[in-house]
């Protein structure tokens, strides 16, 4: 399974695009802050991602500001085929502050 789900801080929102087919496309700088148990200790998570959202969620996202939080839920692909690179394709915006 191939399913995320975390809370967000909307960094960097360019301007809206559109694919060949006309849909809305959104290429967004995000970025997380948490503390989880790792092994019963205490790490604090901080982490810049890239994330891709399409349709209705790219035009939604497109009009949040930067610092907006939100909590999303997507999944992780390769940037492009054969890269190494993750970005995070957002599926779901579940709220936004």
């Amino acid at each position: 399974m191939n399913r995320v789900e975390l809370a967000a801080t909307l960094i960097e929102i360019p301007p809206l695009r559109h694919t060949p087919a006309g849909l809305p496309v959104l290429q967004l700088q995000m970025a997380h802050e948490s503390q989880v148990l790792e092994a019963g200790l205490p790490r604090q998570i901080s982490m810049e991602f890239k994330a891709v959202a399409l349709g209705d969620v790219a035009l939604t996202l497109a009009k949040a500001p930067a610092g907006s939080q939100v909590r999303i839920i997507g999944f992780l692909a390769p940037q492009r085929q054969g890269s190494d690179r993750l970005v995070l394709h957002i599926q779901q915006l579940v709220q936004a502050h």
